[in-house]
């Protein structure tokens, strides 16, 4: 079990309890690679019905079809405005400013109140900082970089939007396995609180399932392992990680398939789809033993990269 909850992570759940009354909208950003996993845990039972616009952010890491069936399935639910974008576009600040404006018509005449959300690691300190211009937010590459509260202006006169920015939050205990290691793979949860080869073999039966022509072309196979502990086992020999005696590192070469997924390196990639079998299964290592993943992809990343 991945169990990792920062005590600044309870200090900003109470501030989002503390300042929501005062909030007319709420922006979420989630991982397009996994926005049902990646969705702040608290919003549910506090959004008390408040419009929102979620974001998906790391699009250019995402499977472009995967993302665009989950706007469209985000925006069924009334109140709800979804978009996908790059947190650099300059341009997403006109974008984001539209979008609120047109979720809350009654509030035309006043500068509007949005909270800005997400977990860990998702984004929004250089979302922040895209929108101001500047560095206003500290950004890094492990989650939980931002610790405190900080509020940025969009617009002007009475159509400006006042943005609250608060820390990530992630639920203290992971109940939903394969949610928590969809989080691991992603970079969501600190290297220190998951096992390396679980996430890896975890993510291994998704790809190879779902990406198989991704797997092959990135690590050169001539065809597909039969199980995902083989699938890193040739990972491993064709990119150097052994041991004495030329025994395959399963730490090393579970961390090098880990890292190529979350830089791209495998492709767009998505770990979640709407409707999916995979978002049912309770059990995230059901398919292990399967040696008989599916034989072709079913979108754009059948491409050659």
């Amino acid at each position: 079990m991945i169990q990792w909850y920062p005590g600044h992570m309870k200090k900003a759940r109470d501030e989002i309890v503390q300042t929501l009354p005062r909030v007319d909208v709420i922006i979420e950003m989630r991982d397009a690679r996994l926005p049902l996993s990646s969705r702040n845990p608290v919003l549910g039972e506090l959004r008390q019905g408040r419009p929102c616009l979620i974001i998906l952010s790391k699009k250019d890491l995402a499977d472009p079809v995967a993302t665009a069936q989950w706007i469209s399935a985000f925006e069924k639910e009334e109140g709800i405005r979804a978009i996908d974008a790059e947190t650099h576009d300059r341009s997403i600040g006109d974008r984001i400013l539209t979008i609120c404006r047109k979720l809350t018509p009654e509030n035309r005449r006043r500068p509007l109140k949005a909270m800005i959300v997400g977990i860990p690691n998702v984004g929004k300190s250089t979302l922040l900082n895209t929108l101001a211009g500047r560095r206003v937010a500290q950004v890094g590459n492990q989650p939980a970089v931002t610790r405190t509260q900080q509020t940025l202006t969009l617009g002007k006169g009475p159509g400006k939007m006042d943005i609250l920015d608060t820390p990530g939050i992630l639920w203290p205990n992971l109940a939903d396995r394969k949610g928590a290691y969809r989080l691991a793979v992603s970079g969501a949860i600190k290297d220190t609180a998951m096992d390396y080869r679980e996430a890896a073999l975890f993510a291994a039966v998704h790809m190879m399932r779902h990406y198989p022509l991704l797997l092959i072309q990135r690590y050169g196979l001539d065809t597909l392992p039969d199980s995902p502990a083989l699938l890193l086992e040739a990972i491993g020999r064709r990119k150097g990680c052994l041991l004495k005696g030329g025994v395959v590192d399963d730490h090393r070469a579970s961390e090098r398939f880990i890292h190529d997924f979350r830089t791209g390196q495998l492709g767009r990639i998505s770990l979640e789809r709407p409707g999916d079998d995979d978002l049912q299964n309770p059990d995230p290592f059901d398919d292990l033993d399967d040696d008989s993943p599916a034989d072709k992809q079913d979108s754009v990343t059948d491409r050659p990269v």
